[in-house]
């Protein structure tokens, strides 16, 4: 059964950082991502690291500010998120594929282990 756990949400000025985690139970050299979710919107892509944690993907706004990455011996992925912007407010997931064992960026899917989301909270 694979399990996974969001950590490191809350509230944070403009301007300022959070890092997220998210501990992965059940298997480890799977692609990992995050996405989030705003009130109202669809979940957005925001990071991707392959299984080795060699290869990193951004979503185009986050790029430069973001940085995803992974310790497969502790079964952990984190986020670091630095300059923090109001429209940075969602709910953040972590995902791990079921299958992807790649370099590159899965597509990932419903159908993919989820986490059950942690807030991030960005007052200007």
């Amino acid at each position: 059964q694979v399990q996974l756990v969001e950590s490191g949400g809350g509230l944070v000025q403009a301007g300022g950082s959070l890092r997220l985690s998210c501990a992965a139970s059940g298997r480890t050299f799977y692609a990992m991502g995050w996405f989030r979710q705003a009130p109202g919107k669809e979940r957005d892509f925001v990071a991707s690291i392959s299984w080795s944690g060699s290869n990193t993907y951004y979503g185009d706004s986050v790029k430069g500010r973001f940085t995803i990455s992974r310790d497969n011996a502790k079964n952990m992925m984190y986020l670091q998120m630095n300059s923090l912007r109001a429209e940075d407010t969602a709910v953040y997931y972590c995902v791990q594929s079921a299958t992807y064992r790649g370099s590159g960026s899965p597509s990932f899917q419903r159908t993919d282990y989820w986490g059950q989301g942690t807030q991030v909270t960005v007052s200007s």
